[in-house]
């Protein structure tokens, strides 16, 4: 999929309004259109989903939900999210949908505030591990309200480790289990998890903020049957805009609902909802699938070549559309490692390793497919990374190579 520009008149009117304001969106244009998007959390959306959210409904306060408002004139508000509701219901099999959080983060929260009550005790992978702030980091509200006992992943496979989790499970009774990372690369087990959190009459939690696109074109196992509350974004792989949702059974669907409003949050982002429902409507078709498809193609093509330029991809491999490798072999430490990436054009993060002392590289191929790569490039993007991590300081040497490629699949062509 290629996505296009604002149209001028857009950008006419902002720079005559706000020409420093309107000098900093067209860098940010140039900084994504000249260099190689590799952040795992971020991707490029449709022309329909920036109309959205650029839309009337930006304007409109809406505290509460369809046909149970808090201010007037709600009328295509709730049409608006009715819809959103539908199709998320839809293409995800779930028989609730909450469309209205803020972020993934408010996503969690909201999932906590429905099952939980302060104190009690969650079992979830822990952060060096690959989980998420949300799963019990002292510095997130979850750490601070909540007892997290974390798991962890194999040392030899990269692998998480079930042995670990139904003990620990066992030995501490929580409350809840979370299941999802950030920085894991396969696909969890859910039916596992559903079997250890009924053993031991515990709730289950999927955080599926990166697979849930992969999961709606088909491209990954769907937690829905299997989790109590899931926990999702609506950017990343999906490629809407940036926010959360929650998808549930009915028997939790109310108490879902106020853990979001008015538990969590107030008013609802219209705006941003009607862009989650153009997003779902894309996420419905064969196109979408297809791409989907290409993102995980793309993603083990690319692990297999970083592994073949020395680098040490964990776990083997991917089943996503996520990559986290150690770039050690080559000399170099992941912050380091960014820092020479940035230099040269090519973006992405550094994330913590399992059983190690230094930080990993993380990466995703969801952007890059999205501009119409494929196998081909990703062999050339590794080569590209490759080059400069040992090129050191001179990582600057390759940008032209990098600009080249990235300006050869634009995402925002005029």
């Amino acid at each position: 999929m290629t996505v296009t520009h604002a149209t001028e008149a857009d950008a006419g009117i902002l720079r005559r309004q706000d020409p420093e304001l309107a000098d900093v969106l067209l860098a940010e244009r140039t900084r994504q259109s000249t260099t190689l998007q590799l952040i795992a959390a971020e991707n490029f959306t449709s022309p329909a989903v920036l109309a959205a959210l650029g839309s009337p409904l930006a304007n409109k306060y809406a505290e509460g939900y369809p046909g149970a408002r808090h201010h007037g004139g709600c009328e295509m508000a709730d049409v608006a999210e009715r819809i959103a509701i539908d199709r998320a219901k839809s293409l995800f099999r779930a028989d609730h949908a909450n469309v209205q959080s803020h972020s993934g983060s408010s996503a969690v929260l909201a999932a906590y505030a429905a099952l939980l009550r302060p104190g009690d005790k969650v079992l979830a992978l822990g952060l060096p591990h690959g989980g998420h702030l949300t799963h019990g980091s002292p510095a997130n509200f979850s750490g601070r309200w909540f007892d997290f006992v974390p798991y962890g992943v194999d040392a030899e496979t990269g692998l998480i480790d079930h042995e670990q989790v139904r003990t620990l499970a066992r030995a501490h009774r929580p409350k809840a289990i979370v299941c999802g990372s950030i920085a894991y690369p396969r696909h969890p087990d859910y039916a596992f998890f559903r079997e250890v959190a009924d053993d031991v009459g515990a709730y289950l939690i999927a955080d599926a903020a990166h697979p849930i696109g992969l999961v709606a074109g088909g491209a990954a196992p769907s937690p829905v049957p299997y989790a109590d509350i899931v926990c999702a974004t609506t950017h990343k792989v999906l490629r809407g805009p940036r926010g959360g949702m929650l998808l549930c059974g009915e028997e939790l669907a109310e108490r879902v609902d106020r853990a979001v409003f008015p538990f969590t949050q107030g008013g609802a982002q219209m705006h941003t909802i009607a862009a989650k429902a153009v997003a779902f409507g894309e996420a419905a078709t064969p196109a979408f699938s297809a791409y989907a498809h290409q993102v995980v193609s793309n993603a083990r093509v690319l692990a297999g070549h970083l592994a073949a330029e020395g680098l040490v991809v964990t776990t083997g491999g991917t089943d996503t559309h996520l990559i986290t490798a150690d770039p050690a072999p080559l000399g170099v430490d992941g912050r380091t490692a960014r820092g020479r990436l940035a230099a040269a054009g090519i973006v992405m993060d550094c994330c913590a390793l399992p059983h190690a002392h230094d930080r990993g590289l993380r990466l995703g191929t969801a952007a890059v497919t999205t501009q119409g790569m494929g196998e081909a490039e990703m062999v050339r993007i590794a080569a590209l990374i490759a080059a400069a991590l040992r090129d050191g300081p001179d990582a600057r040497r390759i940008r032209d190579d990098v600009r080249e490629l990235a300006e050869a699949f634009p995402p925002y062509p005029t």
